[in-house]
């Protein structure tokens, strides 16, 4: 090997060697703001759960302003034992055997029953029409009523579907289209066959 290609070969390996380097402090800056970040979210989730852990009590008796019956002082009806860590570990907290769990299906029923029921809402918006309408027409206008709904084109069908075959809704079929309207008596139903929430 010549002196010259040695130093070729170093002046590669102190190239690679800074590169590297450069890269490692960069990844190290952005793992520092990411464990400042993680320690924010867990100075959060622990005044979260220490403020749980004091209103306990007052679940149990009486509800704080804004809540209704059986939500718990964070107000959404659970209390996080279990706070997922993005590392994949799980930090567990010693619950009191007073707090009250309940599962997310319950809870997410609980929000749901304060809405009406999709079928209910279609039915309504098909009986402000007296021309038939199309599935897709009933969808859209139900998005711009109710932008808190944003049920799927399917699930519109579905839940139409079924007010037909409950003889609540009509079924038109104009050449290649299938267009609906509401059954002359037809009445709010409260079936959950008609419990889509979209």
């Amino acid at each position: 090997m010549t002196s010259q290609s040695a130093a070729t070969l170093r002046s590669r390996y102190v190239e690679q060697a800074a590169s590297d380097l450069e890269e490692n402090r960069r990844r190290q800056q952005e793992l520092t703001e990411k464990i400042t970040m993680l320690q924010q979210e867990e100075a959060l989730l622990v005044d979260i759960l220490t403020l749980a852990e004091r209103y306990q009590g007052l679940s149990d008796t009486s509800s704080l302003p804004g809540q209704t019956q059986g939500e718990d002082a964070l107000g959404h009806g659970q209390v996080p034992g279990n706070t997922p860590i993005p590392s994949g570990r799980t930090a567990r907290r010693p619950a009191s055997p007073t707090v009250r769990r309940t599962s997310p299906t319950q809870s997410d029923a609980k929000g749901k029953s304060r809405r009406p029921l999709l079928g209910d809402v279609l039915l309504s918006l098909l009986g402000g029409h007296s021309e038939p309408r199309l599935a897709k027409e009933l969808r859209d206008e139900l998005l711009v009523k109710h932008p808190d709904r944003n049920p799927t084109p399917q699930v519109v069908r579905n839940t139409i579907e079924s007010l037909v075959a409950k003889g609540r809704v009509q079924r038109h079929k104009q050449q290649r289209s299938v267009m609906y309207t509401a059954a002359k008596s037809a009445e709010p139903d409260t079936s959950p066959a008609t419990q889509e929430a979209g």
